[in-house]
């Protein structure tokens, strides 16, 4: 984990979240809601036994399980949007745009959206490659060769960076994960 530490006290580790697990209830025991793990919920609860919800479990609700509260209460804390996005920006090309990306990351820059989903929407809803001045080509590039992909727009001073992270099946050239591709131009107010 890198962490710099900036005047105003900012830091990957400062910037730590609580862990998050998702909400479910026991089969026939509606009303208690449970943190769901690995393979079941915090309090020992087995996956099969389980409804999952689409929502957070959250551990100060009254519904929640005592034992899934304090378990989750207890868990470690987990890293932060910036250096989860520094620590995959780190496998991209080499070049001033990725330099200037990692240390706004590391200076809490502000992640507006970080989106996973089919290509063709992520380029027509939210990439905006026609506000991009360096780096449009090779983005648009990366969204046109996967059918999935996922998208984090980074807004830092007077700069919008664009991360394109080829997770979806296909991939950049047919891989599956390739290395993000990272682009930018200036932020509109």
């Amino acid at each position: 984990m890198i962490d710099e530490q900036r005047d105003d006290g900012w830091s990957f580790a400062a910037a730590r979240v609580p862990a998050r697990f998702g909400a479910c209830e026991v089969r026939g025991a509606p009303g208690v809601e449970h943190a769901g793990g690995g393979r079941g919920t915090l309090c020992g609860m087995a996956a099969r036994c389980l409804t999952t919800h689409l929502h957070l479990f959250e551990p100060d609700a009254l519904q929640s399980c005592r034992r899934c509260r304090r378990a989750a209460k207890d868990a470690p804390t987990e890293p932060c949007v910036q250096e989860r996005l520094h620590e995959r920006v780190e496998a991209a090309a080499e070049g001033r745009i990725r330099e200037d990306l990692l240390a706004a990351l590391r200076r809490g820059a502000a992640v507006r959206s970080w989106i996973n989903g089919p290509s063709a929407y992520l380029t027509g809803s939210h990439a905006r490659l026609d506000e991009l001045t360096e780096g449009a080509g090779p983005a648009a590039e990366a969204l046109a060769a996967a059918a999935a992909t996922g998208l984090a727009v980074v807004e830092d001073g007077r700069y919008r960076y664009l991360v394109v992270l080829p997770d979806g099946v296909g991939g950049v050239g047919g891989v599956r994960g390739g290395p993000p591709v990272i682009a930018r131009g200036p932020r509109t107010p």
